[in-house]
């Protein structure tokens, strides 16, 4: 199941259901039977959203230049992962790594390429994922990461001990797998 957020936001949605479909296919196909796999997850896209403007002029905002983030959960990993709203093909991007800002933090993206879907940029969150037990307790994770990312920073507590662990001490640092 596509978790996206938004009334309105067909491309975000068609977008984020063949991101989501891309994983399903290579969790069938190249990843099968292997050892890292956690069998008690499956690939679901949680919480993606059209990113803020950051340019000069947020209402020139087009979809060509509109970006979405969100997490992807798998059986071998969770990624924070931004991808264009419109299908772009970099292969040459893959490995280039740029630090970009998700709600209030900076975290290190990796370029990535696949395919079947297009050019994107991950962040390693965890990998592998063996320390989930259900689908549920990896999507509480993954809802909750995001949820302190995008809270008002007027509205943001200072640092609780849960927030570094979600966010890691080193997350401007983890690359994507």
């Amino acid at each position: 199941m596509t978790h996206t957020h938004g009334a309105g936001h067909d491309e975000l949605t068609l977008r984020t259901r063949a991101f989501e479909a891309s994983f399903d296919g290579i969790a069938r196909a190249r990843m099968a039977g292997l050892p890292f796999m956690n069998n008690a997850l499956r690939v679901e896209a949680v919480d993606f959203r059209l990113e803020p403007s950051r340019g000069p002029d947020p209402v020139q905002r087009t979809p060509e230049s509109a970006h979405a983030a969100g997490v992807l959960v798998t059986p071998w990993f969770m990624n924070l992962v931004r991808f264009p709203l419109v299908r772009r093909d970099m292969p040459a991007g893959v490995g280039t790594m740029r630090v970009r800002k998700v709600g209030h933090e900076q975290f290190t993206f990796t370029g990535a390429h696949e395919d079947s879907f297009g050019s994107f940029e991950a962040c390693s969150l965890f990998s592998p994922v063996f320390e989930f037990g259900t689908q549920a307790d990896a999507i509480a994770t993954a809802s909750a990461l995001l949820a302190q990312l995008r809270q008002p920073a007027a509205a943001r507590p200072a640092a609780p001990a849960r927030r570094s662990f979600l966010l890691g001490r080193g997350a401007t640092q983890r690359q994507a797998p």
